[in-house]
């Protein structure tokens, strides 16, 4: 029932990805989605190579099963070291790589492959879709405007860009965006996705890092407590409703410098929010899905329910779709 291309290319059992979530994807979290049956990913920005090796190695302690790494494309005030992250995944034996950003990843296609090593571009648009695929990668992530984090310019929903997508390139596509539940994985699947790349979901379990305030929180969010910032330097961002995101939407109306508005946005102060529980104190990454989490539960538990809640719809459809 769930053999795909991706469960196929990622020797994975459900095809369920953990999308890479700065502050977020611990060696924990990306474990358990592997041990669940999914696909874990740590994330590399913020790390030294040495850092990265440290944190796969911890992984590998916690896992056997299958896991990624992202590597991040978008800019940065320091310059990342994605070159050497890279020697240290394949030198790791890492089974993925997830790339975002603006830049494509056509500098690692090939080493990448050399090295044994899947690499799925994650990108916003069906354009950047094509372009990725004629870089050579092996699959692509398409993330729709319901998306939190970083959601492109283009502000496309779930339900028209994936099957776009899926029309325009040959390759595996992997759904993002709102998804967070049974009913939002057969609908991506449905639509013609391969697989689904979830990320708020993910931050409300038990293995998340995140501060237990911020949990809660996300608990008592509804789907219309997100807004998108940063549009005014065109790094379009999907945040929950605080301060942080109030303020700088403020300075982006009134044509703040940049300097400005990085002290707002700074990755020191949103580790606030997840690390120390200061809710106001940065900005907080965070999909509208949101609005459908009421509960905090294990990794198990929410990809069980996916599966198990999938199977049941299939078995609802069978009963609907009768023909005359």
């Amino acid at each position: 029932m769930f053999k795909t291309r991706i469960t196929e290319m990622l020797g994975i059992e459900y095809p369920i990805i953990q999308g890479g979530m700065a502050r977020v994807s611990c060696p924990e979290l990306a474990a358990a989605v592997s041990n669940a049956g999914g696909l874990g990913i740590l994330i590399s920005a913020g790390l030294t190579p040495e850092g990265l090796r440290e944190e796969i190695k911890k992984t590998k302690s916690l896992t056997d099963k299958p896991f990624g790494v992202n590597i991040s494309l978008f800019p940065s005030i320091e310059p990342l070291p994605n070159d050497k992250f890279v020697d240290v995944i394949i030198d790791e034996g890492v089974a993925m790589v997830e790339s975002s950003g603006f830049k494509g990843p056509d500098e690692f296609v090939e080493p990448l492959r050399k090295g044994n090593v899947k690499l799925i571009h994650k990108c916003a648009g069906v354009r950047y879709a094509q372009t990725a695929e004629r870089m050579g990668v092996d699959a692509v992530a398409v993330v729709g405007v319901e998306n939190g984090g970083a959601v492109g310019t283009l502000d496309v929903g779930t339900f028209v860009l994936i099957p776009a997508a899926v029309s325009a390139v040959s390759l595996p596509v992997i759904a993002g965006g709102g998804i967070g539940d049974a009913r939002g994985f057969v609908a991506a699947m449905a639509l013609g996705a391969e697989g689904v790349v979830i990320g708020t979901r993910f931050m409300a379990t038990t293995e998340s890092p995140i501060h237990p305030k911020a949990k809660e929180r996300m608990l008592q969010a509804r789907e219309m407590d997100t807004m998108v910032i940063m549009r005014a330097i065109r790094n379009n961002h999907r945040v929950l409703k605080n301060q942080a995101a109030e303020e700088e939407l403020k300075l982006e109306e009134r044509g703040a410098p940049l300097e400005e508005i990085l002290e707002v946005i700074s990755g020191k102060e949103a580790g606030r929010v997840f690390s120390d529980g200061e809710l106001d104190a940065g900005i907080f990454g965070c999909g509208q899905v949101v609005g459908l989490i009421n509960e905090v539960v294990s990794v198990k538990e929410v990809i069980d329910g996916i599966v198990n809640g999938a199977i049941t719809i299939r078995k609802k459809l069978d009963g609907v779709l009768q023909p005359a």
